[in-house]
């Protein structure tokens, strides 16, 4: 007896998140029904053409806009960008180079250099200082027993 499989499906949500592409702005089809493992892997291996222009022109999701400004999520929200933005929008961020994100973009720098080093350090552990060799720690002496 042989069970029939389920393809294994996901909300459109997911597959949006897995495509790098901002579900609002999706073909209506895409948003309301369930899409199945092959069907995510037939997109990523030819994508149609609203993939295409979605991917290159946006609207992008924050993850995209984080990523493509140098920044985190978190310092997109702190710089007052909550809603997605297109590709022009984005690169006109990029040559105004506001303060928040000259800011954001350091912070970012130094949260990458920090993980490096500490992958580093995990990877190339510092030598343990060499042991005292006959340094022993004295025994203490046992106290007398008291004689009555």
């Amino acid at each position: 007896m042989t069970s029939q499989k389920t393809p294994q499906t996901m909300k459109p949500a997911t597959a949006a998140k897995k495509l790098g592409v901002y579900l609002e702005a999706t073909p209506e089809e895409f948003r309301d029904g369930v899409v199945s493992r092959d069907e995510l892997n037939e997109l990523q291996a030819n994508p149609p053409q609203w993939l295409t222009d979605l991917r290159r022109n946006g609207p992008h999701p924050r993850q995209v806009v984080a990523t493509k400004l140098g920044v985190s999520i978190g310092g997109l929200a702190r710089g007052g960008v909550t809603e997605a933005l297109t590709t022009e929008q984005i690169e006109a961020l990029k040559t105004e180079n506001p303060d928040w994100l000259v800011h954001e973009r350091e912070t970012q720098a130094e949260f990458r250099d920090e993980q490096q080093r500490l992958k580093d350090r995990e990877a190339n552990p510092p030598a343990k200082p060499a042991a005292k060799a006959a340094a022993k720690p004295k025994a203490k002496a046992k106290p007398k027993a008291r004689s009555r």
